[in-house]
């Protein structure tokens, strides 16, 4: 009882400080490396705290380049289990008006995560092709084609946008199945225990030759993938 008590605001303390140290890091390096860095610190210790494990598999599945990771989402916790157990350096790709959020926004627009304009399809279309642009020159991503929390261990359709974004930039999917998250915080935080979840990196999925117009097919493909292993568990 006293964990789920101390989750939020134990969650709070740990984004204000980690965020601001972010802010003052990224200001002098725009590479982000050292902020994905303290991403993974942060990620780790919060865990660590709420009594969160995590199990990796799948690290030989890692591509040598850039690639686009798709994750399933269920809950808050995904993004710490990313950031503090996806063995590589990445981008995640968010909502662009997360950028007005204190601390917050400003940690992940000095950290080079990529900020999609879903609110007007030209913007979004553009902001899709600046962020192919910075995979092809090497940056992962990782993605929620979800596009929302899922209410249950099931994985919702993905949205093509994502898959549009792989294809346009002629680099790999990775399927990333968390898998175990709800049985940990089955309805939200308020309900937090302690457990083990697990991190399954499956092989990655070619674009290469592919066209825009295969972005569905393989947006199923590549959900199917993600199912598999979030069943598994």
């Amino acid at each position: 009882m006293l964990r789920v008590l101390l989750a939020v605001p134990l969650i709070a303390l740990h984004t204000l400080v980690f965020g601001l140290a972010v802010i003052g890091i990224g200001l002098l390096d725009r590479s982000g490396r050292l902020c994905s860095g303290l991403a993974r610190a942060w990620a780790r210790l919060l865990l660590r705290g709420l009594g969160v494990g995590v199990e990796v598999t799948g690290r030989g599945n890692v591509p040598a380049g850039p690639a686009v990771y798709a994750a399933n989402h269920g809950s808050a916790l995904d993004i710490p289990i990313l950031f503090g157990y996806l063995p590589l350096d990445f981008r995640i790709i968010h909502k662009r008006s997360l950028y007005l959020v204190p601390v917050l926004g400003w940690a992940l627009y000095l950290a080079g995560h990529v900020g999609i304009d879903r609110g007007n399809a030209f913007r979004a279309r553009k902001s899709l092709l600046a962020a192919a642009a910075r995979i092809r020159a090497g940056t992962s991503v990782v993605v929620f084609p979800e596009g929302t929390r899922s209410p249950d261990a099931g994985v919702r359709p993905f949205k093509r946008g994502s898959f549009v974004l792989a294809l346009e930039a002629q680099v790999p999917v990775v399927p990333v199945s968390l898998a175990g998250v709800k049985r940990v915080a089955p309805r939200g935080l308020s309900t937090l225990r302690p457990g083990t979840v697990r991190l399954a990196i499956h092989p990655p999925i070619a674009t290469a030759g592919r066209g825009p117009g295969e972005a569905e097919p393989l947006a199923e493909e590549v959900r199917l993938a993600v199912a598999r292993g979030a069943e598994a568990a």
